[in-house]
């Protein structure tokens, strides 16, 4: 445990928040899929995600 805990408090902020998204999309699909949802209902969510995500990136290159 406390092996873990010194790696983790030596990682980088970008590596944390990238094992974190991991480990929380993991989560999360296993949520859905307990909860019924079928792969193409996550694979549609997934798709609201990223057009959210596009139009956000847009909106910010629009006013630089």
């Amino acid at each position: 445990m406390s092996q873990a805990l010194a790696t983790t408090q030596t990682e980088s902020p970008v590596v944390n928040r990238d094992r974190a998204l991991r480990i929380l999309s993991k989560s999360l699909y296993r949520d859905l899929r307990q909860n019924g949802y079928e792969p193409k209902q996550i694979v549609a969510l997934a798709s609201e995600l990223i057009d959210h995500v596009t139009t956000d990136m847009t909106d910010e290159s629009t006013l630089a």
